[in-house]
């Protein structure tokens, strides 16, 4: 039977389960444990992952993407042999680099300097190839001046540097990074990032768990959606994203907010009355009830899904009570093609509370360009397409 190459991850059929949590210690809570046992209810078990299957090949790079809860971490867990499935089967080859947590194979009460010979050991590294990149980890890291210092009294930006250096440094066959990176600055994020994608370009394979959808869009070329320990959707990272932020947008919609105006229609409308076109303008028109009239700020704003917006438009007004009609008029649409939605906030000019708390109301497709796709492990924050031309002498 052929062996696969290093850098190869096969997740086959994968479930995974945890006892459930303890109940109270009351008499009546455990007779009715009993009573379950008696009638062979067996223990109570919480399925964590449930039949989950990805096969990654050396040097390719994937994500998963869902809400707190939905399994990530705890299918990186599996894949880093820190547990093991319940059923399934999960193979790794070649040497494994994980970043699961701020501490993430770090040793409080050693050193830095420690650290880094403890873990490039654990990866099966001779200490002639680590002392070969030991400046090159402590420099990136940022923490020269503190290498021989307790990595205790590191703060947790330094214990993330240093984590990340030396998984990101030794030569793992298999990076696997959690939401950790959050931790750090904006600077370092950008550093980490590029810094993966050199290890992905010399054929290192990348998992990657993020709530951050640019650091995801921008490293991985595919992305698997976990929700309720089950797989939503998997493939193209651009895909996945858009039914993703598409449920976001959706869960959002319907949510109870309390809001005092009720949206009754909404129309996003482009020229001569049909769909949105990039850099022409668009009208977006809303029919709104309220139960009284006064002076409150309307925010409008576009996104992709989530309630980050691409931009914002704001005015101070006086509405009357009952229906009534607002137009907003965005000049020269700075998006490129896709599918975007309209997200609403009224704010009262007292001190009452929101007329209207920040929701999505609507959608709608753009017609124009495609986005440029950024240099490789670059994030893009807004889908903002600006015209340019070029020249060369």
């Amino acid at each position: 039977m052929p062996t696969s190459a290093d850098g190869t991850i096969i997740v086959e059929h994968v479930w995974k389960r945890f006892r459930s949590d303890r109940g109270r210690p009351n008499l009546r809570d455990q007779v009715a444990k009993i009573g379950r046992r008696l009638r062979g209810g067996g223990r109570d078990y919480r399925w964590v992952l449930k039949d989950i299957n990805f096969e990654l090949e050396p040097g390719g790079t994937m994500a998963l993407i869902g809400i707190n809860g939905s399994g990530k971490s705890t299918m990186l867990k599996v894949i880093s042999r820190c547990m093991y499935q319940t059923a399934g089967r999960c193979e790794t080859y070649g040497r494994i680099g994980a970043l699961l947590e701020v501490r993430g194979g770090i040793n409080p009460i050693l050193s830095g300097r420690e650290n880094i010979y403890m873990f490039g050991s654990l990866l099966g590294l001779s200490r002639r190839d680590i002392n070969a990149r030991f400046d090159t980890i402590a420099e990136f890291a940022e923490v020269t001046d503190a290498i021989d210092r307790q990595v205790k009294y590191y703060s947790s930006g330094m214990q993330v540097r240093l984590g990340f250096s030396i998984a990101s440094h030794l030569d793992a066959d298999i990076l696997l990074v959690d939401e950790i990176l959050a931790v750090g600055d904006a600077n370092f994020q950008q550093k980490c990032l590029s810094r993966i994608s050199e290890v992905v370009a010399n054929g290192t394979t990348l998992l990657f768990v993020s709530h951050d959808l640019a650091a995801v869009e921008a490293m991985c070329e595919r992305a698997i959606w976990l929700t309720e320990a089950t797989t939503r959707a998997s493939g193209p990272t651009a895909a996945v994203l858009g039914q993703y932020r598409g449920a976001i947008e959706e869960h959002a919609a319907t949510a109870s907010d309390g809001s005092s105006l009720r949206v009754l229609k909404v129309e996003v409308i482009g020229p001569d009355g049909g769909m949105a076109r990039s850099g022409e303008d668009v009208m977006i028109r809303l029919a709104l009830s309220a139960p009284e009239g006064g002076a409150a700020r309307f925010f409008i704003g576009v996104s992709e899904g989530t309630a980050v917006p691409v931009f914002v438009a704001r005015r101070l007004a006086t509405f009357p009570e009952g229906d009534f009609e607002v137009k907003c008029a965005l000049q020269n649409l700075p998006l490129p093609r896709g599918h975007y939605y309209v997200w609403l906030a009224v704010e009262w000019t007292g001190n009452k509370r929101p007329a209207q708390p920040w929701k999505p109301v609507g959608s709608f497709d753009v017609f124009g360009p495609t986005r440029v796709a950024p240099p490789k492990g670059v994030m893009v924050l807004s889908p903002v397409l600006v015209p340019a031309t070029w020249e060369f002498s």
